[in-house]
């Protein structure tokens, strides 16, 4: 039997689920829409869909290195207990260990390939996870880092995966002193590796502030633009990497303690649980509220 467009849109209506299963879920039970949500439902993919508009805002970064190429991504769930789950952090490994090998370039292509190259995608593979673990699971963000063999990968996740970091040095294989670059970016949060990362456009922006800033102080004119070159200064500490006191030795600069390791810091990413997404707010007495009002 023909599989027609409309089917396939009527089947998502009812199920939730992606178009490309629905057409498979039309094709494997000959058109029948009864069946083919049985179907769904049998595969979890159904049950998945319907999962869909929770929020989904806990989660668990994870890194997987193979050889010279390392990923950091993360994924989400609605509670913390589910990270603790054996199931879960099976999932992490496999999709840690399918993405470090074959690289997509997003996250959309990711869920369409096959997971390692074979059988199911990487979609239908988290889809059977929610299925079997009853929460909304998705795949938020990855970065692929590739390196030479004069290059060290380091590799820190705090509190369980709350916060991942993945640091690239150059002119090193101390992986040690990559590790603890990666510790101090978890604790200070930098937003550049260095002042020349830094934006022209950004700079000029912080320095009119303060420049406006100590003028409102009642500095004097002549004296305002050295003092804004000192708090620009701080400034660049705050947010550049190479410019911040290292945490596990503050009387020296991040800058000085790679240097004197005969390395220099090429990249780093910084991945923290659910950042800038919709959080539940649980609220006990609108909860009780919303009970007696039914």
């Amino acid at each position: 039997m023909a599989i027609t467009a409309k089917m396939v849109k009527e089947l998502r209506e009812k199920t939730g689920a992606g178009m490309m299963d629905c057409k498979k879920a039309l094709q494997e039970t000959d058109g029948n829409l009864d069946k083919a949500v049985d179907y769904l439902r049998e595969k979890g993919i159904a049950k998945a869909a319907k999962k869909a508009d929770r929020i989904a805002a806990e989660g668990s970064t994870y890194i997987a290195v193979e050889g010279n190429s390392a990923v950091l991504l993360e994924v989400n769930c609605e509670t913390d207990f589910v990270t603790k789950n054996d199931q879960f952090k099976q999932l992490l490994s496999e999709l840690g260990s399918h993405i470090v090998k074959h690289q997509p370039e997003t996250v959309e292509e990711a869920l369409q390939q096959k997971l390692h190259g074979e059988g199911d995608t990487v979609e239908t593979y988290i889809n059977s996870a929610v299925a079997k673990i009853g929460e909304k699971i998705s795949l938020r963000r990855f970065t692929v880092v590739n390196k030479t063999a004069n290059d060290v990968f380091g590799e820190y996740l705090h509190m369980g995966g709350r916060i991942g970091v993945l640091t690239l040095l150059e002119g090193s294989n101390d992986e040690q002193v990559a590790k603890d670059v990666a510790m101090h970016v978890a604790a200070v949060n930098p937003r550049y590796v260095s002042r020349d990362a830094v934006s022209e456009e950004e700079v000029n922006h912080e320095r009119e502030v303060l420049k406006t800033q100590a003028l409102n102080e009642g500095k004097p004119e002549k004296i305002v633009e050295k003092m804004v070159e000192g708090r620009l200064g701080k400034y660049f500490e705050e947010i550049c990497l190479l410019e911040q006191s290292f945490v596990k030795d503050p009387d020296q600069k991040v800058k000085k303690y790679v240097a004197d390791k005969g390395a220099a810091v090429k990249t780093f990413i910084r991945y923290e649980v659910g950042e800038g997404m919709e959080k539940r707010e649980e609220n006990f007495a609108d909860e009780v509220m919303s009970q007696i009002k039914k």
